[in-house]
Parts: structure tokens; sequence; C-alpha cells
């Protein structure tokens, strides 16, 4: 009998609320799934606001009542031949097995696993799912608030669990988010100088602030942006550098 391959598990996870987890997750999943050709599922344990599971019910009631859009997602489910990516409600301290049973039981194994977890470390079971899950990406702004809470976070993962090998992470990767033009660059010099002295791996590729983020499904000129239904268009993407983005992330988890 064959063994079944097993999903690549991905969180975007920080400790700060409010600097795009369920964003980024959004983002990158919609593009593998629905313009890459993987298979991709997401586990919503972002308790209790399920924000993921609320942008899918807002996203098909915008759909319906929009032509255009509903015209464009007509086009697309008809030419990849698959359904949307489901998103499933768990818990932080329930979702391992639920991922179990889940992959056991499906026809198709997922390609990867997103989850998408609340922003504490003091969530129950949130420290013992994140040492199951295989790559971690934190995104982080320069406010100090924000890097200290996500680099000591980032450091007990690194250099106390993963030293320790008691845990399935394969890596965890620091990104540079809501980069603003204007800002002096020895700032984001000095923090990664920072970064890099605790041991920890930042990415090259840094997003630009876009407003975008901050809204969902608005249809400007036919484009869409965060959507679970639809994937963001190419042009958006490269305004914000996601092109590059996805291109270094897929290099980091080697689908």
């Amino acid at each position: 009998m064959t063994t079944k391959k097993q999903p690549t598990i991905i969180a975007f996870s920080t400790q700060k609320g409010g600097v795009g987890k369920s964003t980024f997750t959004t983002l990158i999943a919609s593009i593998l799934h629905y313009r890459m050709g993987y298979q991709v599922t997401v586990f919503d344990c972002d308790f209790p606001q399920y924000s993921l599971l609320q942008m899918r019910e807002r996203d098909l009631k915008t759909v319906m009542q929009n032509e255009i859009l509903k015209k464009m997602a007509h086009k697309q489910f008809t030419s990849i031949n698959k359904k949307a990516y489901p998103i499933f409600q768990s818990k932080a301290d329930q979702v391992l097995d639920e991922i179990k049973m889940y992959v056991e039981g499906s026809e198709i194994t997922p390609d990867v696993i997103f989850l998408d977890l609340p922003g504490t470390v003091n969530t129950a079971g949130i420290l013992q799912t994140l040492t199951n899950v295989h790559y971690i990406f934190s995104p982080i702004t320069a406010d100090r608030v924000v890097l200290e809470s996500t680099l000591s976070f980032t450091d007990v993962l690194t250099n106390v669990l993963m030293k320790e090998n008691q845990t399935g992470i394969r890596s965890i990767h620091l990104f540079w988010n809501q980069v603003d033009g204007r800002e002096k660059t020895m700032l984001y010099k000095n923090y990664s100088k920072v970064i890099s002295d605790l041991g920890l791996q930042l990415m090259e590729t840094t997003i630009t602030d876009s407003k975008r983020f901050r809204k969902e499904g608005e249809l400007v000129a036919k484009t869409v942006f965060r959507s679970t239904l639809l994937p963001a268009d190419p042009k958006l993407l490269v305004q914000c550098r996601l092109d590059q983005f996805i291109e270094e992330f897929l290099k980091i988890i080697k689908l």
C-alpha cells in the first residue's frame, strides 16, 4: 500500500494583530490554487473572529452581485476545472487532528495547507501547533512594538524549539511589509542587522505599502486584489512586489 503524500503546512504568523497575516494567507493561497495549479486548503483558526471564513462569505456575495466578477469567476472555474479552495473553521488546539483526519479522508491531497492562527502565543495549543507547521512567514513593519514582539517570538521558535529538534519546522522567515518609500533606509538597515545578529532569516523581497491591503473584493477597472475566489491581478502584484515575493516564497518551500 502506498502512503499518501503529506501536504506542506504553512502559516503567516506573528505576535501582533493588523500586520497582514490573513491578507497574505488569502493572496498567496488564491494565487497558488487558481493561477499556479496547486491544490490548496485553508484552516481558519483565528477564533473568535474567523476573518477568512467571513471573507469567503463576503466574496461569494460580491461575486454573485457583480456581473463582471461573475463572468470572471465563471471563466476561471471552467478553465481550471476545480472548485474554490475550502476554508475550514478550527481552533489552534484541535487543528492538527483535524488536518490529519481531512488528509486521510480526502480524495485529492492538498499540496499546501495554510493555517490562519490567532496573533497571540497565549492561545491554547498555539505553540504546539506552530511546532508542527513546516514553514512560518512573519510579516514585520518598522515599528518598534511590532518588531520586538515578533523578534522575541521568532527567537523562541528558532533558537529554542528548532535547536532542540522538538519540531517539524523547516524554516522561519521574516519579511518587511508596508515598506514606505519615504522611510529612512538606515532604519531598515539597522533593524535588518539586529535580525541577522539574532540568527534569524529575513527574506530579500520587501512588500511596499499599499492601500489595497486594507480593502478587499473591491473592483477597480475590472481588477481584483484580495479575494478567496479569484487571484490578485498580476499588475497589482507587481506594484507592491508580491510577484517577487511569490517567487522567493516558492523557492523556500520547494513544492
